[in-house]
């Protein structure tokens, strides 16, 4: 770990270097990725750097020790015991930090809500679950766009899509894909019998142009008068999109702006996200044995958590974790728990780093 940690010290000073460099400030793409890759290395050269002055203060403490002032030897003596406490712990962050990167982390995401089982009842699910993640995204000053939306009558969604822009979004949100299973009484429930119903989170990173090569002859691109409430305007012109990708049969459709362009704009952003999804799909398939190491698969069939309202609790069913504070959770303080499956993701990965 040292030597490489080593390296890293070396590469870093190199890239303090070259971006001083006038040939390089002046070449806008090289100073990008210099610049990227200087910030990725930052956390670890800094918690290298704390590693080893703690490392020289406790060589220094033990030579206190080992003279022959015996008021200093008390005191280095309690120096030790602090300095050897944080030591162990320094090296385990440093272990966290060389982990393999998923190259996903910095990008915004397309976040998909569908409703699952449990008719009007899901579709209000997964407006509640729409709002629970934008709420926690004004929390982490992230940018929220719907993309499209389908809409019911009572305040709920059949499917809504949105792309949520900032900073390391999908660090955060990517264990977030996954049926989510609710349980309360639906208001529309005369007799107080408590309903169990179900919608589906995707999160997909966003793709770049360079990631997903789309030739124009491979879509289909429809273009039809959008329905649902909108007014005149929704009647009278072909403003929806829909676009179908042939090679692999992904149809897309968006209705929400007025603009015809706007539409296809969008539509080719959740486009793009979901191929890049089925690519990386494919990558993960042919590392089952790793992903056996994760936490859960990301499949959107499988039952992450539930949602209990009458007992006002949450469980995450990949860690086993329960948080009691379910208001607070619905408006978005979801943080504790997303802490914890990256917690546990690290220490599962640490293991198979280890095997």
């Amino acid at each position: 770990m040292f030597s490489k940690l080593d390296s890293l010290l070396v590469r870093y000073s190199e890239l303090q270097r070259l971006l001083s460099d006038q040939e390089v400030i002046s070449d806008r793409t090289k100073l990008v990725a210099l610049s990227k890759e200087r910030s990725q290395l930052e956390p670890i050269v800094e918690k290298y750097s704390e590693y080893k002055k703690v490392c020289k203060e406790i060589d220094e403490n033990n030579e206190l020790l080992n003279g022959n002032d015996e008021d200093f030897k008390d005191l280095a003596k309690e120096e030790l015991n602090r300095l050897r406490e944080i030591k162990p712990k320094l090296e385990e962050e440093l272990k966290l930090l060389l982990l393999p990167k998923d190259p996903n982390d910095d990008k915004n995401i397309i976040l998909e809500i569908r409703a699952g089982t449990g008719g009007d009842e899901a579709a209000l699910f997964a407006a509640d679950l729409f709002r629970m993640y934008s709420r926690f995204a004004e929390r982490n000053s992230w940018k929220v766009e719907i993309l499209s939306s389908s809409p019911i009558g009572i305040g709920g969604y059949k499917e809504i899509v949105a792309m949520i822009n900032g900073k390391q979004v999908y660090s955060k949100m990517k264990y977030e894909s996954g049926t989510h299973r609710v349980q309360r009484v639906p208001d529309t429930e005369a007799s107080g019998r408590i309903h169990t119903s179900a919608a589906t989170v995707a999160i997909l990173p966003e793709a770049e142009d360079v990631e997903v090569d789309i030739k124009p002859g491979d879509l289909l691109i429809d273009v039809y008068r959008a329905g649902g409430a909108g007014g005149q305007h929704v009647n009278t012109t072909d403003s929806a999109v829909r676009i179908t990708h042939l090679p692999t049969g992904t149809v897309v459709t968006c209705q929400d702006e007025r603009s015809q362009h706007k539409n296809k704009a969008k539509a080719m952003t959740v486009l793009k996200a979901r191929i890049y999804e089925k690519m990386q799909s494919k990558l993960d398939a042919s590392r089952a044995s790793e992903r056996k190491q994760m936490v859960g698969s990301g499949d959107r069939s499988e039952r992450i958590r539930t949602y209990n309202f009458p007992q006002g609790r949450i469980t995450d069913h990949r860690i086993g974790m329960t948080v009691y504070k379910l208001d607070q959770f619905m408006d978005g303080d979801i943080g504790e728990l997303i802490s914890g499956l990256i917690t546990h993701y690290q220490a599962e990965a640490l293991k198979h780093e280890k095997k």
